[in-house]
């Protein structure tokens, strides 16, 4: 039973601290859509997706009415299109990307993931054939999202898929220059990507995965940085992570209440609640003010990449306390246009793209929402991609890249794209090239730490 002081508790963090969910998504998985005619299986993904996610946007109002907690977002992901596609023989899957795009209009959700491949260890004729459609795809659709796997601890890292995906990126940029390249906001590219990851833009159902299951995303930076900065600046670090790992196992507990509450009225099994701290630009809903709340002058400062990695440690003990079902990535996302906080450091210069990898060594995911030069050559794309990828692989957990080049612009301007996805100011990159390590290709073989049997 709940006591009154957790009531006003839990409407405090909602009203003033920006508490949500930040997401319910279904996952569907496709594979009886398969037909070797390409309409046909883009009808039959149309029909099987409206079917199964036809209650999910108004059962999800229904929870907001009734429990007073905020859904932001209703998303659907879908088994990678590349598994599904391959037996058409088309040679180009635009079709099956408007399918979906179409599937999320009629079903009134925000935003569908999983026009993805899985190529950490080398690819198949539809894994390419998607990789080739992916700057249509996101330049002709509204809602759909992308990603491709390119390595893994087990697999090592493809780099003829790295090379191929900095061409694709820069592609992408081009087809949407009249939005600021905001195709490659729906785009991202993983190195040990997870099966049940509920955040956009990397989601996708797992072949592991049931036929269909409810994902929970809980966010809440702000109810983070309130609590801490609660306490006095001389309480010692363990403190600090103490008292992140409490209000984590809050914000959890009232994920699973939600989670579980839509798997019921869905008829759909709960599949797991993911906790990360997801920034919004909103004014103090930023994973850097936690970092500063910690007793930082400044994100990007000596320290920073310590003060994340307890942040995300704590955060996951906490959720971990909280539900037998934390999945996902469950942490903290640094994805630089959608926190405010990161913008500011940016913009005063103690946030670069060096520090920014640092940090992704200890935090949930990788290099996100990082807006860089229009003119930057795909083989230095690339080896960004390939740098963060490595640190994923040795470290044995997921890292990603989600960057845009924005046509016509460079350092010290702006890439506008509201909402959740906020603004970028352009960040300079190396000028020195990685050209000749690019264009080797190959595989970079798996660490000695991937065996494990």
């Amino acid at each position: 039973m709940l006591s009154i002081q957790e009531i006003h508790e839990t409407q405090e963090m909602i009203d003033r601290e920006h508490l949500d969910i930040r997401t319910v998504t279904m996952g569907i998985s496709l594979r009886g859509c398969v037909h070797p005619d390409a309409a046909t299986a883009a009808d039959r993904i149309y029909s099987h997706i409206c079917r199964q996610a036809e209650h999910l946007v108004p059962v999800c109002r229904s929870i907001e009415q009734e429990m007073g907690i905020p859904i932001v977002n209703k998303r659907i992901s879908v088994t990678p299109v590349a598994l599904v596609a391959e037996s058409t023989g088309a040679s180009d899957y635009t079709v099956f990307a408007e399918a979906l795009d179409r599937a999320a209009k009629s079903c009134g959700i925000d935003f569908i993931g999983g026009f993805s491949a899985m190529v950490q260890k080398g690819s198949t004729a539809g894994d390419r054939i998607l990789m080739r459609s992916i700057p249509e795809a996101l330049a002709a659709t509204d809602y759909v999202c992308s990603s491709v796997n390119i390595g893994s601890t087990r697999a090592g890292i493809n780099m003829d898929a790295v090379r191929d995906m900095g061409e694709i990126i820069l592609e992408t940029a081009r087809r949407t220059a009249d939005r600021d390249g905001i195709g490659c906001a729906k785009l991202v590219v993983f190195n040990n990507a997870v099966e049940d990851n509920p955040f956009m833009a990397g989601a996708f159902h797992g072949t592991g995965e049931a036929d269909c299951v409810i994902n929970v995303g809980v966010s809440g930076p702000g109810v983070v940085r309130h609590a801490l900065e609660l306490l006095s600046e001389k309480e010692p670090i363990d403190v600090v992570a103490e008292t992140v790992k409490k209000t984590a196992f809050k914000v959890t507990r009232m994920g699973q209440l939600i989670a579980q509450e839509a798997s019921r009225r869905l008829d759909v099994p709960f599949g797991i609640v993911d906790l990360s701290l997801a920034p919004t630009p909103a004014p103090g809903d930023s994973v850097a003010r936690i970092l500063e709340a910690m007793g930082l002058e400044c994100c990007g400062t000596h320290g920073t990449t310590a003060a994340l990695a307890l942040l995300n440690d704590a955060v996951k003990k906490g959720g971990v306390m909280a539900s037998s079902q934390v999945g996902g990535l469950s942490g903290a996302f640094i994805p630089v246009s959608e926190d405010e906080g990161m913008i500011e450091a940016v913009r005063a210069g103690t946030l670069c793209l060096d520090k920014l990898e640092a940090m992704t060594c200890v935090c949930s995911v990788g290099l996100d929402m990082i807006a860089i030069p229009g003119d930057t050559p795909a083989s230095t794309i690339s080896a960004i991609i390939a740098d963060e990828a490595a640190i994923g692989m040795i470290n044995n957990k997921t890292t990603a890249v989600r960057v845009i080049p924005v046509p016509g612009k460079t350092v010290g301007e702006t890439a506008e794209y509201g909402g959740l996805l906020g603004s970028a100011p352009i960040m300079p990159v190396h000028p020195e090239s990685s050209e000749i390590l690019i264009a080797r290709g190959g595989r970079i073989p798996a660490p000695i730490n991937s065996l494990k049997n």
